[in-house]
């Protein structure tokens, strides 16, 4: 039964900002307060260090590389495709080992060696030496995105996940930042210091930032409940987390195998899932092809600093619309609608970018909105490790599953819809994600009506096993009650089905 119903957690009005629940108590609250300080500030470290080193390429691209080692055909989308393609193959053993070695280990030590392989770029002179180095750096990241996921579902009951996920995410958009920023630099004062040119510098200096970033993992990670990091996480707080998460349904143990597989592949669920983070990943891929950078570029009018620079406007603005679509999520929205206007917005850029003879303006605007593609990310993954609360193994198997099938579909749509030399036009890029961004909210309500049922399903099916009603209100899912009814039921002395209201079972269907 508890796979099926969720704590009522009732969202409060928009403005009235909480960050706990009015039903945490004090010892729970102190909890959260600690978790909250150890992951989320390392996970939005981490998240920034991994965008910086996956989208320098962009930025060393339009400063000189291009020029530096002959590159004048498909290489830069080809050098991006090799990435995606190291990610993906590095999931792979991933779906297995993330529930046997302690996250508190597994990220730190992939970290360290994506930090070691940014740093070789530096000195390559061929596309080989290059091409290998994306691959490894892109193989060494893709624990870290399904991990940290895991990791929150781990600690965080289903309503708090979206907000910190939120503030996780933000790194994505302050790491693309950043990397422009690192470049406009080394353009500016590092371009042939020692007889190196600047976007060689730019590689040294990723690296030095994330190196560190990885050790520090080791110490701060507080792993999950059930592989906890003893060094910052004490016995007590273990106790405490159970409470709260089992209290709530979750369950906390669980090893990864390959009965799971079978039971997973074969859900209609699952491929729901599936089907709309594919759309997620492809209504976004205009962000990473640098389309951005190489229009700035095509300009004619600045210099390689000055392109990096301008360049950071659009990730800025995406680290506001990942807190707001996070935020708003949690507190009044819901994952469903959250993810509607994040893709409605991205599609209304889209529009400007696909007719593309527009005023200059239109365009400066256009690539404005990219980033709301990225800003409902971890609103739909913390959608998804709710669903998936009862069952850890499950619960890894699908998260990185999904990012793996999802990730490697950009592995290839990118080289048909975004050729190099079609830059910086993309008439079939633009079109293409235009597509994805729309069919992402018929696939969104899809998925939100098709849980919705199969949860009140289930919640049905546990209320008659048991003779009790536990509060379910298909009319209203994700919510209480409405108030009106909870005070007829509390006039009488009683609430619906089980003679009380002590609200010890007051639960609802979660969609």
């Amino acid at each position: 039964m508890a796979s099926a119903l969720k704590e009522s957690v009732p969202r409060d009005k928009w403005w009235k900002l909480k960050w706990f629940s009015d039903q945490d108590t004090p010892e729970e609250r102190r909890l959260i307060t600690k978790i909250d300080m150890l992951l989320v500030p390392y996970s939005v470290l981490g998240y920034w260090v991994k965008y910086i080193d996956q989208s320098n390429l962009n930025n060393a691209y339009v400063a000189g590389l291009k020029e530096d080692l002959g590159f004048y055909g498909n290489e830069l989308v080809q050098l991006q495709t090799l990435f995606t393609l190291g990610s993906v193959i590095g999931q792979i053993p991933f779906l297995f080992i993330m529930t046997y070695i302690p996250i508190q280990y597994l990220v730190p030590i992939t970290d360290i060696f994506w930090g070691i392989f940014t740093l070789l770029q530096y000195r390559v002179h061929s596309y080989g030496e290059l091409a290998a180095y994306r691959f490894l750096v892109g193989f060494f990241e893709a624990a870290f995105f399904p991990a940290m996921h895991y990791v929150f579902g781990s600690w965080y009951r289903g309503h708090e996940i979206a907000r910190r996920g939120g503030i996780f995410y933000t790194g994505l958009a302050a790491g693309t930042l950043t990397a422009g920023l690192i470049q406009a630099g080394a353009s500016t004062s590092l371009d042939g210091v020692r007889g190196m040119e600047g976007w060689r510098w730019m590689y040294i200096i990723c690296a030095l930032i994330t190196i560190p970033v990885g050790i520090l993992g080791f110490f701060v990670i507080p792993g999950t409940v059930d592989q906890p990091n003893k060094m910052c996480v004490t016995t007590k707080d273990l106790q405490v987390a159970r409470d709260r998460l089992e209290k709530h349904g979750h369950v906390l143990h669980g090893k990864m195998k390959f009965g799971h597989i079978k039971r997973t592949l074969l859900g209609f669920r699952f491929w729901l899932v599936v089907a709309t983070d594919v759309l997620f990943w492809n209504a976004g891929i205009h962000k990473n092809t640098g389309s951005y950078l190489l229009w700035i570029k095509s300009l004619g009018r600045y210099s390689a600093a000055k392109v990096n620079e301008l360049g950071t406007i659009s990730p800025a603005l995406g680290i506001a619309y990942t807190l707001v679509a996070c935020f708003a999520s949690d507190m009044f929205l819901g994952p469903a609608w959250a993810i509607t206007v994040c893709s409605v917005l991205n599609a209304v850029g889209l529009v400007f970018l696909t007719i593309w003879t527009v005023p200059e303006g239109g365009l400066w605007f256009g690539f404005a909105t990219m980033y709301w593609s990225n800003a409902l990310s971890s609103v739909f993954h913390g959608w998804v490790n709710t669903l998936l609360k009862d069952s850890p193994e499950e619960r890894s198997f699908t998260l990185v599953l999904i990012n793996l099938l999802s990730q490697s579909s950009t592995a290839w749509t990118p080289l048909l819809t975004f050729p190099t030399v079609d830059s910086p036009r993309y008439s079939k890029g633009f079109a293409f994600c235009l597509g994805c961004a729309i069919l992402l909210v018929v696939f969104t309500w899809i998925m939100h009506y098709y849980l919705r049922r199969d949860r009140l399903h289930d919640a049905t099916t546990a209320n008659e096993e048991t003779g009790s009603f536990q509060g379910v209100n298909p009319l209203s899912p994700g919510q209480r009650w409405d108030e009106k009814q909870t005070n007829h039921y509390k006039k009488k002395g009683s609430s619906p089905g089980n003679g009380n209201v002590s609200g010890q079972d007051d639960r609802v269907v979660q969609v």
